[in-house]
């Protein structure tokens, strides 16, 4: 605070705390003469008033009274206070000048070079042509467009000029960017931060050029826009910005980060130029898969790629390089181009099963198992040899796709001497060679069930231990488990038997050879024939029983040499109600039935398979036709399978009071348990799992099963898109009309290829009625068939 006192007849001092605030000399010519002292902190300047240690009163050669000295030093202080209230409100920069001095923005007039945004990309350089509206401008800009931009789009206008040629803007932009040196903005900020000192662009200009004309001006305006090293901006107004230099630690931290992004661009341009040389070799010459495994980045960068490809990134930067890659080759981020990509470099095949990779299933058995498989085969002794049941008299008929590897069921029949039906279903005995939780069983739990695709098999078991240990072959004695079942009159179970077996196939038969044999009615294939009638008295006996049919036809696919860019396609539509396959269904059923009443009767848990269906009326959906569109109308409505451990449960749809999936124990791990509890019982021994243990495993292994069901699902129909997409344009198809999902657009049934699609149908077809389509496109990566209904005049 200052302090003014009268001292020795009315002298006037000042303390030697009192504030700089007698800086009025101009007010008093005999203070003109003083020395003065600058307060560096206020930017005031105040007269020493001392000689010595003394301070000089009125009396020293003063000659204003106190009286006026006081008003005078009144008016100073409120003069003070009003510059500093100016001052608190006014910017600094970091050596304490006003920043508002150098925010001064040009008013925008026409012809004026300015830069401005065009979106948040891009900015631009235009001569302002003339107003539009209150606040913006017409701007002429460097591709010859002219643009209506608002103020807060100018970035920068150019000093010095006026009334600029639009037609010079691109030697002008060419100009500045010669001169652009990001060193010397380096050197710039060195000296700048010994200093403290901002700058502006016009002022960085006059220290790095020795010039601040326009092109200079602007180039180090461009400088400093797009430093993210040396300078920051403190403060902004308009087009108008300030400058600091950055501390030592930050730019340091900032080069090292603007190092490693250098070094990711580099990597990234050089995995780039690699996938570009990939594209651009013929199909024999592209890399190898390995390859492209080798280097480490490059590794990290393809497998993000085929992450995104199959919706897998387990990481953000994962996705965030796939993304740049797919970004680097001109492709749109989607994996659509990041599965193209991986086709077109020859990493992936042109038909690749992406569920595959998705669902991560187990294909290859590991050298480990395949060595315990091998192991079995040469050292397992068969536990039941003394056993078994000798039924090599019987003739045996194994009846499969033709393509199969596996087999593990086959049959005989014969009538008894009172009129009945014997029938026996015999069952591979894989638990002769594997016992539970040994290592190759503890794979097959993992694996659930074995993957049947159109263009290859995952087995559950190893091939060699399933095809020539488990599996059934004609001509040869194999181990098996036979379920013998006598039949009343009616088509229901009078007697039934479990039993380990010895058999002999006689006949490998496929459902097309098998239907053949039935036609021909040959004498000496009796035994078929009784199979046969024995199968429709069942169905007979089942759908009395309340059991729903839903036979209808299906698809099979095989693929000839799938990894070509054109592999050979074969496609088989199978009607399940053909006399062989529904035969075979019809003992798998019985087998079934049988095997669930001998576990009731002898308390083994199994996993029981039911399917409560008390609410379905078969006869609502009497006016559809049989076949394809009355199953498909059923299965709609029909309630999900259930399954018990401990006793049967009804399986409404079959008809059945009880069912145990027990046929194909080689294919299926539920069925392979149920043969482990079945086995046990018959050596007299307790089951190995109880009811709860066999609800986990059942767990576990239908988790994996939905997989396994999807995969083959999208497998199959990929193929037939695929197989459809290839047929000439002007091919027809007929199909069936399910239900109308709105107005004329309805749902079609492909007879010829068994898939669903919709289309729109003229008016005056009904559900059931059968129309003629054409498929106008198909795309089997896309997962799409577009269908045009043939309309009747134009087939004519």
């Amino acid at each position: 605070m200052m302090a003014v006192r009268a001292v020795n007849g009315g002298s006037l001092f000042c303390s030697v705390a009192s504030p700089p605030l007698l800086t009025f000399c101009c007010r008093f010519h005999q203070l003109s003469s003083l020395p003065f002292r600058r307060n560096s902190e206020l930017g005031l300047r105040f007269p020493i008033f001392c000689c010595g240690n003394q301070f000089l009163g009125y009396g020293g050669g003063l000659s204003h009274s106190a009286h006026s000295l006081v008003d005078c030093v009144m008016e100073e202080l409120t003069a003070w206070r009003s510059r500093r209230r100016i001052r608190a409100s006014v910017k600094l920069t970091s050596s304490g000048e006003l920043l508002e001095d150098k925010l001064v923005n040009r008013e925008l007039e026409k012809g004026f070079l300015l830069e401005f945004k065009k979106d948040t990309d891009r900015v631009l350089l235009g001569v302002a042509q003339r107003p539009d509206g209150k606040k913006n401008w017409m701007v002429y800009d460097q591709n010859g467009v002219t643009t209506s931009i608002k103020p807060q789009q100018i970035t920068y206008i150019v000093p010095g000029v006026e009334n600029f040629d639009q037609t010079e803007i691109s030697k002008f932009l060419q100009k500045a960017h010669e001169n652009l040196d990001p060193t010397l903005l380096e050197i710039a900020w060195v000296e700048l931060l010994e200093k403290n000192v901002s700058v502006t662009a016009e002022e960085l200009a006059e220290m790095i050029f020795g010039s601040s004309d326009p092109v200079e001006s602007y180039c180090a305006h461009l400088l400093l826009s797009n430093d993210a090293v040396y300078f920051t901006v403190l403060a902004t107004k308009g087009s108008r910005s300030i400058y600091g230099p950055r501390p030592t630690g930050q730019v340091e931290e900032l080069l090292h980060k603007k190092l490693a992004k250098e070094a990711a661009e580099k990597e990234l341009q050089d995995v780039v130029q690699l996938l570009v040389s990939a594209k651009a070799k013929p199909a024999g010459s592209k890399p190898a898969k390995s390859s492209w495994m080798m280097d480490e980045k490059i590794r990290y960068k393809i497998e993000s790629l085929e992450a995104y490809a199959i919706d897998a990134c387990n990481s953000d930067e994962q996705r965030k390089t796939a993304g740049m890659i797919l970004k680097a080759m001109g492709l749109t981020k989607t994996s659509y181009s990041a599965i193209n990509l991986l086709i077109k470099i020859g990493y992936f095949p042109a038909h690749v099963n992406l569920d595959l990779l998705k669902l991560n299933i187990r294909t290859n058995h590991s050298d480990e198992i395949i060595a315990a498989a091998e192991s079995i085969l040469s050292e397992s002794p068969d536990s039941d040899e003394m056993n078994r049941e000798d039924l090599t008299h019987l003739k045996v008929y194994a009846i499969d796709v033709d393509e199969a590897d596996e087999l593990d069921d086959a049959l005989s029949a014969t009538k008894l001497q009172d009129g009945r039906v014997k029938i026996w279903i015999h069952v591979a005995d894989p638990t002769r060679y594997v016992e539970p939780g040994s290592i190759v069983d503890r794979e097959a739990l993992r694996r659930g069930t074995s993957v049947f695709l159109p263009t290859v098999t995952f087995p559950m078991f190893p091939d060699k231990l399933a095809m020539e240990g488990m599996s059934l072959k004609q001509g040869e004695l194999c181990k098996a488990v036979s379920v013998s079942v006598i039949l009343h009159s009616d088509g229901s179970i009078a007697e039934y038997s479990v039993q380990n077996s010895i058999i002999k196939p006689t006949y490998m038969l496929t459902y097309e050879s098998a239907t053949e044999l039935l036609h021909l009615n040959l004498e000496e294939e009796a035994e078929l024939k009784i199979l046969s009638e024995a199968a429709s008295l069942r169905l007979k006996w089942r759908r009395q029983q309340g059991a729903i049919d839903t036979s209808t036809l299906e698809t099979r696919i095989k693929v000839i040499n799938p990894d070509d860019p054109d592999p050979s396609i074969n496609l088989y539509v199978e009607n399940q109600a053909d006399p062989a396959m529904r035969l075979v269904s019809e003992m798998m059923i019985l087998c079934g039935e049988a095997v669930a009443t001998f576990g009731s009767c002898n308390n083994i848990p199994l996993p029981y398979r039911g399917q409560p269906q008390s609410n379905i009326d078969v006869s609502e959906y009497s006016h559809l036709p049989e076949g394809p569109v009355r199953s498909s109308a059923v299965i709609r409505i029909m309630r999900a399978a259930e399954t018990d451990f401990r006793k049967p449960i009804r399986h409404g749809v079959l008809g059945l009071p009880g069912y145990v999936q027990f046929t194909s124990p080689i294919r299926r791990y539920l069925d392979l348990l149920a043969h482990y509890q079945v086995k046990a019982f018959l050596r007299g021994e307790s089951p190995p799992f109880s009811a709860g243990q066999l609800e986990g495993m059942a767990s576990m292994v239908n988790m994996q099963v939905r997989s396994i069901r999807k995969i083959s699902a999208s497998s199959l129909r990929y193929w037939i898109i695929e197989y459809l997409s290839r047929q000439p344009k002007e091919r027809k198809y007929q199909a069936l009309i399910l239900r109308f999902m709105k107005d004329r657009i309805a749902s079609l049934f492909l007879v010829e290829a068994r898939i669903f699609r919709s289309a729109w149908v003229s008016i005056g077809c009904e559900v059931g009625d059968e129309v003629e389509v054409r498929v106008e496109s198909a795309s089997s990566r896309e997962d799409y068939v577009l269908l045009k209904e043939v309309i009747r005049a134009e087939s004519a």
